[in-house]
């Protein structure tokens, strides 16, 4: 794709110490472009694709665009591919009804960053402070069959769901901080300081008595 010379302009301004903040304070000076995203994200960089998904029209984020976004994200390392599955969730998934729907759809999808904003998502909606939906139970469940069997980054959602579960639903408790001991996930793992460990048994027990729950 030739690019625009509004494209090459903003190109110009992004380079290997830019950070987020940057890509942030670029985006709000051009809002919503959709166009000129797609620009932006046919040049395959990092920096570029996330000040892309920052000016895109939710609107116009249909399952097939989703999916054409979804491959292009598979070419990225892990860690990569991951930031930008989280930020478009964020930055636009979650912003509208259309696109909600399109993230309820997810949980069997054979796209591995799909399910995983199915599972990021649950766990968003009960650690956001909402009332959460009456599924619990049936989420819970489903996580224990599922969980070990799942790709990492699936794996992790996943958690991130449990443990929000655990921290806000009494009832469900102790089933989250059991799923915790059996499969062993993050267990040990070291956190960045002010950061609470990801292992189940340790992240409930933190997050619920930080809430008085």
């Amino acid at each position: 794709m030739k690019l625009s010379s509004q494209a090459e302009n903003i190109l110009a301004q992004i380079n290997t110490e830019t950070k987020l903040g940057d890509l942030r304070k670029i985006a709000k000076g051009i809002k919503k472009d959709h166009e000129l995203a797609m620009e932006l994200w046919s040049t395959k960089s990092f920096l570029s694709r996330q000040l892309a998904i920052l000016i895109m029209d939710s609107q116009l984020l249909s399952q097939d665009l989703i999916n054409k976004l979804d491959k292009d994200m598979q070419t990225h390392p892990l860690n990569e591919r991951n930031q930008l599955t989280d930020w478009l969730m964020a930055n636009q998934l979650t912003k509208g009804r259309k696109t909600i729907t399109l993230i309820q759809s997810w949980e069997d999808s054979p796209s591995t960053l799909q399910r995983r904003i199915f599972w990021y998502y649950q766990g968003r909606l009960r650690w956001m402070g909402q009332t959460p939906p009456p599924n619990n139970e049936e989420l819970l469940s489903k996580i224990e069959s599922q969980i070990e069997k799942e790709e990492p980054e699936v794996q992790w959602a996943m958690n991130f769901a449990a443990g929000w579960i655990g921290v806000y639903d009494k009832k469900c408790r102790n089933r989250c901080i059991a799923l915790g001991e059996k499969t062993g996930l993050y267990k040990g793992k070291v956190v960045s300081k002010g950061c609470t460990p990801e292992y189940l048994p340790e992240f409930i027990t933190i997050e619920s008595n930080k809430r008085n729950l």
